[in-house]
């Protein structure tokens, strides 16, 4: 490719370059949109460049502009030469509704001329243009002709010929033998280049599961995983060693203001008399306001018990409660009113 592009400016070959790598980054990252952009500004300059219109035509076949690749794949074969590019025009022929002339292109001499990797893939494309023209039988026939459909060793073509297979077992109705190879085709495929993996859970109603994605995916969480822990924990030991510094310099602050505030005594609290005080010196004013015994009031009631004050809480507060000193005056005037009568 470079010594194709030193025939350009040293400028316009850098950029050309740039477009073409980025392209090509695009397919990695299964975004063949993106790749179509970075072609489309490469062939603009360099439009008589052979590997130029061919990495043009290539992105704009996985893009599904079939047209823009078929003219773009005609002009890098008569540039270069090279009958390639056979297989893939002849799939452009097909999805631009023309399934004939793709047969046609398989009967030419020039298919005559590829590689074998080249001729199974021309073969896969002439089953498909069978089944586009309802022929479903021969789709299937065409594809049992070549031998590497049996080989049980992997290679480079092996995935993409069984997936082609099953699909047309499975277009004429054999769903059985479809099934069987579409098994046989997810073996082959590891890196997932087709949907074997789909069809046969369709067929088979089985769920799927890609190991070598969810452990990428794993992994990938893990390293987030790791990454934000690393953070999380460095900014937790700036957090700290902040509130360290910050404590400190609190501390710094108030041992000045300690140091300089007396401490004031605290004053005793007043001691709580015990229950039975309350009731003596209940009884004690009592005493002194009643009437010796032995000299009962007519008609008086004899003296009650003094009641006890309440528990826990201290005459200092709560105003003791002098009922019978009430009760026993009330006797004493009972008392005077019949000596007043007497006199």
């Amino acid at each position: 490719m470079r010594e194709e592009l030193r025939s350009l400016p040293g400028d316009l070959s850098d950029l050309v370059g740039r477009h073409l790598v980025a392209a090509e980054r695009a397919l990695e990252e299964d975004d063949p949109d993106k790749a179509h952009e970075h072609t489309k500004v490469a062939r603009r300059f360099a439009a008589r460049i052979g590997v130029v219109r061919e990495a043009a035509g290539i992105v704009a076949y996985r893009a599904g502009h079939f047209s823009e690749a078929l003219s773009d794949l005609r002009a890098a074969r008569r540039m270069t030469g090279s009958d390639a590019y056979l297989p893939v025009m002849a799939d452009c022929e097909r999805g631009m509704g023309r399934p004939e002339r793709a047969i046609d292109l398989v009967r030419s001499p020039e298919a005559e001329r590829l590689d074998r990797a080249g001729r199974i893939e021309l073969t896969i494309v002439e089953s498909g243009a069978r089944r586009d023209l309802g022929q479903q039988d021969a789709a299937v026939i065409t594809l049992q002709r070549l031998p590497e459909l049996r080989d049980p060793q992997p290679k480079p073509w092996s995935a993409r010929l069984a997936f082609a297979y099953a699909d047309a077992l499975a277009d004429a109705g054999h769903q059985e033998a479809a099934t069987d190879w579409f098994a046989r085709a997810m073996a082959f495929d590891e890196d997932g280049e087709t949907d074997a993996a789909e069809r046969y859970a369709e067929l088979t109603g089985a769920v799927i599961e890609d190991v070598e994605e969810d452990f990428e995916e794993d992994l990938d969480s893990e390293d987030d995983f790791d990454d934000a822990g690393a953070a999380d924990a460095g900014k937790l030991a700036e957090e700290e060693e902040e509130d360290d510094e910050a404590l400190a310099e609190a501390d710094d602050l108030l041992e000045p203001e300690a140091a300089e505030q007396p401490v004031e005594p605290v004053e005793p609290a007043a001691p709580v008399e015990p229950k039975d005080a309350v009731a003596a010196e209940t009884a004690e004013v009592a005493a002194e306001t009643a009437e010796p015994e032995g000299e009962p009031a007519d008609g008086g009631e004899e003296e009650k018990p003094a009641e006890a004050g309440t528990p826990g809480i201290t005459p200092a507060f709560i105003e003791p409660d002098f009922g019978d000193v009430l009760e026993v005056e009330t006797d004493e005037s009972a008392q005077d009113r019949p000596k007043k009568n007497d006199e």
